[in-house]
């Protein structure tokens, strides 16, 4: 007596349904905030070189034509993350005159996001705004010096009135 198994039936239909749940869920709930969805669009639209030089200094070059000085901001977040942002405006008196055909440069919010090496001097971070061009100057710190042995002084012990000896230099 050979039993066969008809998958179309309603039962294996409702147990196929519920397998394929758990991965409707996660696609829900692990999708991308529209925060970081903005924040990738306004980073992937932003160019910039880096560069090391011959002396240890770190440059970023950013494109930003269009931008006024005053619209961007430069700062460092928790102590290694070099952040560029800012935005880009259409002036009011492009927007009154005329109508516009073909819009192809970008405006709206700009950032960037670098990882710093641990061995830079934060307080020497520079940035200059020159014709549309941001560049950021990050100086390193010179290596540590090597660490020299500690002279530490040895007590005799004994009475009232011990005895201090100064070890050997």
């Amino acid at each position: 007596m050979e039993m066969m198994l008809n998958l179309d039936e309603p039962l294996f239909s409702t147990v196929r349904e519920l397998m394929d749940i758990p991965e409707e869920m996660e696609k829900t709930f692990n999708a991308p905030t529209r925060a970081y969805v903005r924040d990738r669009k306004a980073m992937a639209n932003t160019p910039m070189d880096v560069k090391e030089m011959p002396d240890g200094r770190i440059v970023l070059i950013v494109d930003m034509p269009g931008v006024h000085a005053n619209e961007v901001k430069v700062q460092v977040e928790d102590n290694n993350l070099l952040v560029i942002n800012g935005e880009r405006k259409r002036s009011t008196e492009e927007e009154k005159d005329g109508k516009y055909l073909r819009m192809e440069r970008r405006m709206g919010k700009f950032m960037r996001k670098f990882t710093l090496p641990d061995n830079v001097n934060l307080d020497s971070i520079t940035a200059e705004y020159r014709d549309g061009v941001l560049t950021v100057t990050v100086q390193r710190l010179p290596p540590p010096e090597p660490k020299k042995p500690r002279l530490v002084e040895v007590k005799v012990g004994g009475g009232a009135g011990g005895e201090k000896v100064e070890a050997a230099k």
